[in-house]
């Protein structure tokens, strides 16, 4: 028998306790952690709890920025303008290549300071001319959180957390996911993340996958083995270096699809729950193997895959994502409705989950608002195309009001499912212009090269 949704998210709660703040909770920490589904909230409830959290966390921003603050001056903009919902037009913007536009050594460490929010810890860094990794593990080793993604410029874009808004990130990302998949979720599953190791890489899309680790007993990683930016680099790149890190990767990649059927076979003839949260193309290349063997599975409803990103699969295809969760019925017997998307960005904590009903993207919008902007950088409204752009109450460490490269079309409702609050249509694009990248293009462009070839 089912637990009831109340039952099912108190039992998430005790597992993921160590995310959730202590009481008295700011606004912004109200509208993550006391809703109950985070996607079925009235409206009116909705608005109030979004308002509040983003007029908090634009207020701590525009008080303990300094570059910010010079930003919403040059805007002619304060907190007391901001009296209701339609004065967040008004809130400045900061474009995501912003967070590319850094020097090397000594001087990435004092840009990290610079665009920090609040009170850095002690940072002690000894190396004259440190490498971004060193300069990032610093930084990490006094208790910050910094984390990157890239594109395919193989410029990266870095964000500075401290803890508490990794932690809110971590948490949402697995409430939203908790939420779309009731009933699947208990803590006995068994799961696989297809992304690195959380705990030998600063990839954001991995690193936040460890609080996968925290809510499901048993978990593998697809990749367990240090990922830098000096190896995503080395691996771009041609020369005797790029092909040593290219030939060991081909060996290494061909051993993961090897372990990941293994470990299908092993869960099917135990009757295991199963779910795997990661990059889609690394289950694509699993299936590949599957198909060339002859070999399926029927996991049925005991089985969920939850996606983040990453679609493209080598440089010229793209894998369509019905197509995907076709094959995925097909040859791993899950259910559409229990393999979903999800989109997010390093430079956020708003994580949007595809419903099962008709897989789109919903907005958490009790602390998350959602912008589409036209090529004037003017906000529109429903049903239109245009760049997406968000306030994000979540981010205490660095301004979360930001614009980016993708391209997506917001809607009111839900075209298919009950569930209150806007969506975004299924599948996000880039803008015309803007590189590739997500959450997982960086190892996708890592791995894929020798995958499956």
């Amino acid at each position: 028998m089912n637990k009831s949704f109340e039952e099912y998210i108190t039992s998430f709660n005790k597992f993921a306790q160590k995310y959730i703040p202590p009481k008295p909770w700011k606004a912004n920490d109200e509208a993550l952690y006391k809703p109950t589904d985070i996607y079925n909230i009235p409206k009116k409830e909705a608005d109030e709890m979004r308002f509040k959290a983003i007029k908090y966390a634009f207020t701590y921003h525009y008080e303990h920025s300094p570059f910010y603050k010079n930003f919403c001056k040059e805007n002619d903009v304060t907190p007391s303008d901001i009296k209701n919902l339609d004065d967040f037009k008004k809130i400045p913007l900061i474009p995501d290549n912003f967070f590319k536009d850094y020097p090397n050594g000594k001087e990435f460490a004092s840009w990290i300071a610079n665009i920090f929010t609040g009170e850095l810890p002690n940072v002690v860094i000894n190396k004259k001319n440190p490498s971004f990794d060193e300069v990032i593990n610093s930084f990490n080793d006094a208790g910050l959180v910094i984390s990157y993604s890239s594109g395919t410029s193989g410029r990266h874009t870095f964000i500075p957390r401290d803890k508490k808004t990794f932690y809110a990130s971590e948490y949402a990302i697995a409430k939203t996911v908790i939420t779309m998949v009731y009933p699947f979720w208990e803590y006995d599953a068994s799961g696989y993340v297809l992304m690195p190791n959380p705990l030998k890489t600063n990839i954001y899309a991995g690193k936040v996958c460890s609080v996968f680790f925290d809510v499901i007993k048993d978990v593998e990683v697809a990749i367990d083995r240090e990922v830098t930016t000096d190896l995503i680099q080395s691996a771009m790149k041609g020369g005797i270096k790029g092909s040593v890190i290219k030939y060991a990767m081909r060996r290494e990649n061909k051993k993961m699809i090897r372990r990941i059927i293994n470990w299908l076979r092993r869960m099917a003839k135990e009757g295991r729950k199963i779910a795997f949260v990661g990059a889609p193309y690394i289950l694509h290349f699993v299936m590949d193997e599957l198909e060339r063997n002859g070999e399926t599975f029927n996991f049925g409803e005991n089985g969920a895959v939850v996606t983040g990103g990453g679609w493209k699969i080598y440089e010229d295809k793209r894998m369509p994502v019905e197509e995907f969760r076709k094959r995925v019925e097909e040859l791993l017997g899950i259910p559409p409705e229990q393999c979903l998307d999800l989109y997010g960005m390093v430079e956020g904590n708003g994580w949007m989950v595809h419903c099962p009903e008709g897989h789109y993207l919903h907005v958490p919008h009790s602390y998350f608002e959602p912008l589409v902007l036209n090529e004037e950088y003017e906000i529109m409204g429903y049903n239109e195309w245009g760049r997406f752009a968000f306030l994000d109450s979540l981010a205490m460490s660095y301004p979360g009001f930001i614009i980016s490269g993708d391209r997506v079309r917001l809607l009111e409702h839900c075209p298919v499912c009950e569930r209150p609050g806007p969506v975004l249509e299924p599948e996000v694009k880039r803008e015309r212009g803007e590189e590739m990248r997500g959450c997982a293009e960086e190892v996708r462009r890592m791995l894929s090269m020798d995958l499956g070839k």
